[in-house]
């Protein structure tokens, strides 16, 4: 049983914040292992799995990039590596940057960190801007033409947030 099933949740990128707050307190309740330690040792076992679960399906389901990583799991869209080939065009586009950065490394410029940092946050923000609509439509319908482009998001996202991550490194300095 997939976390969406688990909690009556239709299958959405965007679920209703309060809705699954509510919802995981209720089975947080429901599974609690204090309440059945009096039960079969089997039950006691079935319901600490239980409430793991539950637990699992929140944190990740409360959490945007874990849910989109999910969805896309669940549904085959990232295959067994999550790690399929990014567009070149992309590619080619974060080449400057990666070049950039390896001048930092080399010599530090505060102007050049400043204009990665912004370039980086405007592609990450356009790519953002782009795919909420999909994002927002996304349904069992078109998932089928929805999956490809929100996988390509979600493999471009965590490529600049690693370059990001790589520019933080140079701020402690």
């Amino acid at each position: 049983m997939d976390y969406f099933t688990f909690y009556g949740l239709p299958l959405s990128f965007f679920p209703d914040d309060s809705e699954l707050r509510k919802l995981y307190y209720a089975k947080s309740k429901e599974y609690h292992p204090d309440f059945y330690t009096q039960a079969a040792e089997e039950r006691q076992q079935e319901i600490m799995e239980l409430s793991s679960y539950n637990n699992s399906a929140y944190l990740t389901l409360q959490d945007f990039d874990k849910r989109m990583h999910y969805i896309l799991t669940l549904h085959g869209a990232l295959g067994e590596a999550s790690s399929a080939p990014l567009p070149a065009a992309f590619l080619s586009e974060m080449m400057d940057i990666n070049e950039a950065i390896m001048t930092l490394e080399f010599d530090f410029d505060q102007a050049l960190f400043d204009q990665i940092s912004r370039d980086s946050s405007q592609i990450l923000q356009q790519l953002t801007d782009e795919i909420q609509p999909v994002l927002q439509d996304f349904s069992e319908q078109n998932m089928a033409e929805s999956l490809p482009l929100i996988k390509d998001f979600y493999l471009k996202k965590r490529y600049l947030l690693r370059i990001q991550e790589n520019l933080s490194k140079f701020a402690s300095l």
